[in-house]
């Protein structure tokens, strides 16, 4: 719990790393849409004609594309490729933020991805005249989401 009256420094966007199963990944540079939507049920009570109700429906967890330099590793790709072939291996999937030290701080949010497994694959831009470094990209879906 802060100190009251203590200033709290926010988290750096570009301080996480990314836990596929017991595995850290250190080398994803970016992460985008992760979040979670409730269906909306709207029904109108017989004898109220004027009211419309809302009640849950389905929750639908987004799907999440994470960027990482291309590297020599497989490991990724040969994640993907079992689902090209049938056999999708389900990971337990985690995104930790780290303090501006670069360490991991007890209290750091984190975001468990649970069974996500690998939905799409892009390979990296590949341009002779650039400079840039060669990024590749995935998007998980994963069956449930919760905050560490």
């Amino acid at each position: 719990m802060p100190e009251t009256g203590r200033p709290l420094d926010p988290y750096r966007s570009f301080n996480w790393r990314i836990v596929i199963g017991e595995t850290p990944q250190a080398y994803f540079t970016a992460c985008t849409d992760i979040g979670v939507s409730i269906d909306v049920i709207n029904y109108r009570e017989a004898g109220n004609r004027q009211v419309i109700r809302a009640i849950p429906g389905q929750v639908r967890y987004s799907p999440i594309t994470m960027y990482y330099g291309l590297t020599a590793s497989r490991d990724i790709f040969n994640w993907m490729m079992l689902g090209v072939e049938g056999r999708i291996e389900r990971r337990n999937v985690s995104i930790v933020m780290v303090n501006s030290d670069g360490n991991d701080a007890p209290d750091a949010p984190k975001w468990n991805l649970d069974q996500a497994w690998v939905a799409a694959w892009h390979g990296a831009k590949l341009d002779a005249l650039s400079p840039e470094i060669a990024i590749e990209s995935i998007t998980l879906v994963y069956e449930r989401l919760s905050r560490g």
